[in-house]
């Protein structure tokens, strides 16, 4: 149940009972539920005097696996590894209530990266973006409006840029259960779809959803999938690696065989990261609103209420738990 938490009249302002999600330790395998642990802290909501800063109260958050990624020691120019001791952070959709910054005003809604907590400060809010369309769901904003759809919009059409008639496979750890491959065909309108958990033989499977060959592969798992899809893609075909969620937590990554396809069919590989394609993204608005609005665009979404159900719907997102896009309900408008 969402409650609303006591709110402390103290000298320096309101002082809000801030529930937070707070990572224990530095992990080496696939996260669980004990490497966090929610605890209660104070926080008070009004600015800091000469402050740039923006305090928010988070509405939704987003589950995304390169959370479980920051959860291990590392360094990279694009994303840092959480503290231990501190709060958790990612993709959510908060409402503005103080700001020392010009561009945000109380009462403003926004999404960007945030603390995993009902409250935060945000010191750095040239992250975050206004929110001005609000005849979608808000959650929305956490997944197809977010960085997901940002990533799957830059990774599709800029990345492998399309052709009409050419075939696309994509990959993704997207559920274990069992009527997951009915939902991807009947419900999202996919040709086909596997579990590739469940079958003996990628290859084979590829081979029978995909006869004449893959064009586009959109990489999201990497290892024995990637493997398989090189035997079958076609002349000039691409491949976008967005992730490869099945590799992250193995002691010792599984080795690609079948390279030697890349120069046999002259395929092209591509990673990319999505933060360079972020200035566009009033671009990706003006395609993807009007899909939405008009009823184009079927999307799924997996809503876990309250934060401190948030370190199980992280989890889930490890063992096929989920059906569409995992986020957590913090608090209602």
């Amino acid at each position: 149940m969402l409650q609303q938490q006591k709110i402390i009249m103290a000298s320096v302002g309101e002082v809000m009972i801030n529930k937070q999600v707070i990572l224990k330790h530095f992990i080496n395998t696939a996260p669980k539920e004990s490497d966090m642990v929610v605890k209660t802290s104070s926080l008070s909501l009004k600015v800091e005097p000469g402050s740039n800063a923006v305090v928010v109260k988070n509405l939704y958050l987003s589950c995304d696996p390169f959370m479980g990624s920051r959860m291990k020691k590392f360094e990279n120019p694009d994303f840092n590894s959480f503290i231990p001791g501190s709060p958790l952070e990612g993709i959510g959709v908060a409402k503005v209530l103080d700001s020392g910054h010009l561009d945000f005003k109380k009462g403003n809604l926004v999404w960007g990266t945030v603390g995993w907590e009902e409250y935060g400060v945000v010191e750095n809010p040239e992250n975050l973006f206004k929110i001005h369309h609000t005849d979608v769901p808000l959650s929305y904003y956490t997944g197809i409006l977010g960085m997901p759809g940002i990533t799957a919009w830059a990774g599709f059409y800029k990345v492998a840029a399309p052709k009409k008639g050419e075939y696309v496979f994509v990959s993704a750890a997207a559920g274990a259960v069992g009527q997951l491959v009915e939902i991807l065909k009947n419900k999202l309108g996919f040709d086909d779809a596997f579990n590739y958990k469940e079958e003996h033989d990628s290859d084979a499977a590829l081979k029978r959803c995909f006869p004449e060959g893959i064009d586009i592969y959109f990489d999201n798992v990497g290892g024995k999938i990637l493997d398989a899809v090189l035997l079958n893609m076609r002349i000039k075909g691409r491949i976008v690696v967005c992730g490869m969620i099945s590799q992250y937590y193995l002691r010792q990554p599984e080795g690609v065989r079948n390279l030697l396809n890349i120069v046999i069919k002259r395929v092209r590989i591509e990673g990319f990261v999505v933060v360079d394609y972020v200035p566009q993204y009033s671009k990706f608005l003006e395609v993807v609103l009007p899909l939405i609005r008009e009823g184009k665009i079927v999307y799924l979404e997996d809503i876990t209420e309250g934060l401190e159900n948030a370190p199980a719907a992280l989890v889930g997102l490890f063992n096929g738990r989920n059906i569409g896009k995992q986020i957590v309900l913090v608090a209602r408008e």
